[in-house]
């Protein structure tokens, strides 16, 4: 009996975009795997749903919105007579529709807790690299592209640059599910702007306002959203379950866990571990952690005997969140000792405990780095000029500094004597 044919071209009702298709076949197919499936359960924001309650959007969403940007983008740059075989089109969509197959769960909110001395980025590279072999090699060019080793420059930058197309749809995504209207941006608009001059992405003179536009939601999105005070709060605190637990599992302590959250906080795993060759399939048991892993192993910490994880764990479920103070200066180093041992003496534990319940830290941002990948604006003679040079309503110079916040977490409800 002949196999039934699978009809590949499927039509996805996406909220944000309304219907929106798979253009090649490999997508589809790459869109059925496992590893990519996985992001269907690791939420785009983190805990960010802790502050807006509808911010319960996945990866997977995130990556079929930027591939189906990039469909739009390679169709319009074609229709200004730049070429773009089919080949490198298909690679393109691959490498954005791949671009954050590493996530670990709660995206960046555990992007260094899992495994040191790698990121997000490596992983997805891993992953590219392993699918590439089961379909014998037909990501080659889209793993070029997506590491710029590729001679069309511009391809890598709608997939990684200041004005990429996963910035173009987080941005425009986010806002949605968050309600946070200030975010918007007009990602249909910049798009049918978008040209190609030596071999460089530039925007036509005519999208300037979009541009200006995208600049300003983008640094309202960070510190409305990414950065909110509560987020980082949720987010440190979600880190100092886990530390714990590791540091527990690493002692010999018997924590209930998934095999492979299990296998992570026993083991001390580096990138080096992803090697082949290795006793263990450590990116296969990577590709089985997602957001349930971490959320249903805290539900039973909460009983477990250890105080601290018990804790951190009836914290973290019940929304119970650390107190967060944040300034632009670095927080006094005798303060935070202060509070360290009065946290030591309130909750009966040892110094070295406090470590978990108390965080220092900081988080930076800027909206557009003009000494990066930058945003060249063509005039109408052709010319292309930085959106810094050419903008007369913003000033990039305030939107390129970094500005850096300092923040502190320590658990509510005390009151201190000092």
């Amino acid at each position: 009996m002949s196999e039934i044919p699978i009809n590949k071209q499927k039509i996805i009702n996406d909220p944000v975009y309304g219907f929106i298709g798979l253009p090649f076949e490999i997508v589809f197919d790459l869109f059925e795997q496992p590893y990519f499936q996985r992001l269907r359960r690791i939420r785009q924001l983190g805990l960010t749903h802790y502050v807006y309650p509808g911010a319960n959007h996945t990866r997977f969403q995130h990556a079929l919105g930027a591939a189906h940007l990039m469909d739009s983008a390679i169709e319009i740059i074609r229709s200004k007579g730049h070429e773009i075989t089919d080949e490198e089109a298909e690679a393109a969509s691959i490498a954005i529709l791949l671009h954050d197959i590493g996530h670990g769960p709660f995206s960046h909110a555990l992007e260094h807790s899992i495994i040191e001395g790698t990121n997000h980025e490596n992983l997805s590279l891993l992953f590219m690299n392993r699918l590439n072999v089961l379909y014998n090699g037909r990501l080659d060019l889209a793993i070029q592209i997506f590491l710029n080793k590729y001679h069309k420059n511009f391809l890598h930058q709608l997939v990684s640059s200041q004005l990429d197309m996963d910035r173009l749809d987080y941005l425009r995504r986010d806002s949605y599910f968050t309600g946070v209207t200030e975010g918007v941006v007009g990602s249909d608009r910049i798009i049918k702007m978008l040209n190609v001059k030596d071999d460089q992405l530039v925007v036509d003179i005519k999208g300037i306002y979009s541009i200006e536009k995208f600049l300003v939601s983008r640094r309202l999105m960070y510190w409305q959203v990414y950065f909110h005070k509560t987020v980082i709060s949720a987010e440190n605190l979600l880190v100092q379950v886990l530390r714990r637990a590791k540091y527990l599992s690493e002692k010999g302590a018997d924590l209930f866990a998934s095999p492979a959250l299990s296998y992570f906080l026993k083991n001390k795993v580096e990138a080096r571990h992803f090697d082949l060759t290795g006793p263990v399939d450590v990116l296969d048991l990577y590709s089985k952690l997602d957001d349930n892993d971490i959320m249903v192993s805290a539900k039973v910490w909460m009983n477990h005997d250890d105080k601290v994880l018990s804790m951190l764990s009836t914290m973290m479920i019940n929304r119970n969140l650390l107190r967060i103070e944040m300034k632009n200066k670095a927080f006094d180093s005798d303060r935070v000792q202060k509070t360290r041992d009065y946290l030591a003496e309130y909750f009966k534990l040892s110094l070295d405990d406090t470590r978990y319940l108390i965080t220092e830290g900081s988080i930076s941002n800027y909206a557009y780095n003009s000494l990066d990948d930058n945003i060249k604006i063509m005039m109408k003679n052709g010319d292309c000029i930085d959106i810094a040079e050419v903008s007369d309503m913003l000033n990039v110079t305030v939107l390129s500094r970094t500005v850096k916040k300092h923040f502190l977490c320590y658990p509510k409800g005390i009151v201190f004597p000092f």
